[in-house]
This record gives C-alpha cells, structure tokens and sequence, in this order.
C-alpha cells in the first residue's frame, strides 16, 4: 500500500527547518525531510467496532501544509503519535467491517469524520464533553485502546487518507447519498469545519460579515451562511483572482482584494468604517463587522481581524494560528472584542435539534444547497505527492484552490 507519512525524529526535524529556510521544496523533496513515501502494509482494524475504507479521494489540508512546513506549535505534538499517515479528509468506500459493525455493507461510498474522541478510544463511559456531543473538545485525545492523535492522519494506529486504505470507528463513518457525488463528499470535512464556525457563531440578520481568506475554509465559510439561509451581508478579503471568482459564486456580496494599502481604505468604506491615523503604524478603523471570521491563522489576517470589529464584536478564529509575534491587542480591550476559537466540528444546534455537524454538511449537499465540487482545482496519484505539494503551496501562481491525492 502506497501511503505519504510523517516521521518526527529530531535530525530530520532540524534539517528540515535550515533547509526549508533556503528552499521550500525541501520539506518534501529531500530524503532527510520528515515527509516520506513508502510502501507500507494496509491498516488493520484495532478491534470489531471498526471499519476499513479504501480511499477514493484524500485531500491536502492548510492544516497539513502546516505540518509539512514545521509551523505547527510544539504544543499540538503531544496529541500526535509517530510515524503517522497524514491526512483527515476522506471520502471512499467500504472493503471490510468488523464483527460488531452493523448497518455497513461492503462497497457503500463513505466519508468520515476523523475526529478520534472517547467512543474510537474505547471509553465506555464518556468525558463530559463528549456526552454532549463536544467531540472536539475531548478529553481523552492521548489515551484509551489506540495511539493519541487528535484526528485520523495524526494518529499511528489508524492510517490516513493520503493512502489507500484508513480505519475507523463504526461511530465515525457516515454514508453518502446517492445524490451526494465524491467529489462533493471529498468536501463534507472542510465545509463541517466552516459551518461549526458559523453554527457556533451565527450572525444575525442584517449582521455585516468580515471573512479574512479566500482559500478553501473562507469560501466554505462563505458557503456555509448562503446554505443555512443567514440573512446578513457577507464581505470577502481575499489574495488571488481565483478566490475573488469562488468567493462570489458563493455569495460573497462585495469583495476586497488584499494587493496594497489601498484595502484599508477600500474595506473600512465597504464595511461603513471610519480610518483614523495614528502617530505611526497601521490606521485605526472605528467601526466595521458585526463578526470576523478570521480564516488564515497569519499575523497580519488576525491584526486586520481585530482592527476590522466594530465595537462589541466579535472574531472568530478559524485559521490555524499558532505562535505569533506583533499581535495587537489594544482593540480587543479597547473595543471589548469577544475573540472566539473554532476548532474541527462537533454537535450543532440546528433547527431545533442537536445534530452531528457531518450529518448537516451531507444534508445540506443532499438538497441541492451547496455543491462545493468546482473548488477541487487539482487531482494527483501519490507518486506525484512533489508536484501536489508544490501545487498546494503555490495556489496563487497555480489558480488551484483545493488539491487532493486519487490513491
């Protein structure tokens, strides 16, 4: 089985961060780097509760990229386990069931919720947050019957979707409807990642919106209030042409592009803003979104976020940021900003019931209400992982939004 790992050992890991500073292609091209493709046995089931999939499509993540480049906080290391297969979007179909596995059939095209909370570990009796349905907020995520791992493709004990076989729990694999294409269901997990964000902090009518990011997870975001009917205005910063043209197939009502200074005044007016000088440093905005979502995890994204608030309002954090320098945070005292964190998907209050975040992203797309297939800008073999991880990092000068791997 062909499979793309990642393989912590601290030589690799400091040669990779001299030579990754030179040229980014070390991260993956060299042989001393912590990426490495090989032929490996397929997973097996931990035990009869779980299911084997054979992977249709695996897609590279930002948070992936993030590994690969070394900027993930040492911090997230300890919800990891080495060597692992990476990659957590998945969709593909069933090749084996264990014994207890009831309701799955062989050949059933599936996508699954990678999250490895208490009931894939083997708990029995559940962690609070979990007997909430809060599986992202698990507290058993380094313990139980499996290796730790906060998701399938950081955990050694259950592959990932960048090969050709994963396990999981019976408890994490949700069929795809007929209606529900694969290219489609290759994005149940980004667009789940979207509307927990929103789910978790609506906006309310005729609310303006600020989404800071028009890669993948901005546009799902994006996708994500048009699919649930919000009312409210949705204004959109984004980098390349191509997300501009995603951002308002998907209901983006006015877009910003971010090429000079020019945007501050150009996104404060668009958000009914005021530019204010200061002595120096970037200008002051009095006014602006009633809610950011802040989709990138970059210095200057997270400073914009904040700046962009108005007063009383609110930012959400859904880009990976890790450890950053040069945050500003006299707004958020000043103006009494509610900053709020968006982690993965979880149980979701929706119309009027407590529902699994997946299984509202795969109704949404069974109705017709979103098709998020066109940002699949680009298909690779694994073999080819040098040129997909150069077409991922390099989305601007390629016009590619989403990247994934066809095992």
């Amino acid at each position: 089985m062909k499979e793309l790992q990642f393989d912590y050992k601290l030589p690799r890991y400091v040669f990779s961060k001299a030579a990754g500073r030179f040229m980014r292609s070390q991260y993956w091209n060299s042989n001393l780097s912590c990426l490495r493709f090989r032929e490996g046995p397929e997973p097996e089931l931990p035990n009869e509760d779980w299911i084997k999939v054979k992977v249709k499509y695996g897609g590279i993540c930002g948070s992936d990229l993030n590994l690969i480049f070394l900027h993930d906080s040492p911090a997230i290391s300890t919800y990891a386990s080495f060597p692992f297969t990476i990659g957590h979007e998945i969709v593909g179909e069933i090749s084996e069931t264990g014994k207890k596995v009831n309701g799955f059939y062989t050949g059933e095209r599936v996508v699954i919720d990678p999250i490895l909370s208490c009931e894939p570990r083997g708990f029995s009796e559940l962690c609070p947050a979990c007997r909430q349905g809060n599986f992202s907020l698990c507290l058993h995520k380094t313990e139980g019957s499996i290796a730790p791992g906060l998701l399938i493709g950081s955990c050694r004990d259950t592959g990932g979707g960048w090969s050709s076989y994963v396990v999981a729990h019976k408890s994490q694999v949700l069929k795809l409807p007929d209606k529900v294409e694969d290219l489609n269901g290759a994005m149940v997990e980004p667009f789940s990642c979207a509307l927990h964000s929103v789910l978790q902090n609506p906006p309310s009518r005729d609310d303006t919106v600020l989404v800071i990011g028009g890669g993948v997870i901005g546009i799902c975001v994006i996708a994500a209030m048009r699919a649930l009917d919000l009312d409210c205005k949705i204004v959109a910063l984004v980098k390349h042409e191509v997300q501009g043209r995603f951002a308002s197939d998907f209901g983006a009502d006015e877009i910003i592009f971010l090429r000079n200074e020019a945007y501050t005044q150009e996104l404060a007016k668009s958000l009914g803003g005021k530019v204010l000088k200061p002595i120096f440093g970037p200008e002051v905005i009095q006014g602006g979104a009633n809610i950011v979502y802040e989709c990138v995890g970059r210095k200057q994204s997270i400073n914009d976020g904040i700046r962009f608030s108005r007063t009383g309002g609110r930012v959400v954090l859904v880009g990976l940021a890790g450890i950053i320098d040069g945050i500003d945070w006299s707004m958020v005292w000043l103006n009494e900003l509610d900053i709020k964190g968006s982690f993965a998907y979880s149980t979701e209050d929706y119309q009027g019931k407590r529902v699994r975040t997946f299984d509202i992203a795969i109704e949404l797309m069974r109705l017709g209400k979103v098709d998020l297939s066109p940002l699949i800008t680009h298909r690779y073999a694994l073999e080819d992982f040098k040129t997909a991880l150069q077409t991922a990092a390099n989305k601007g000068s390629r016009a590619a939004m989403k990247v994934v791997f066809q095992p």
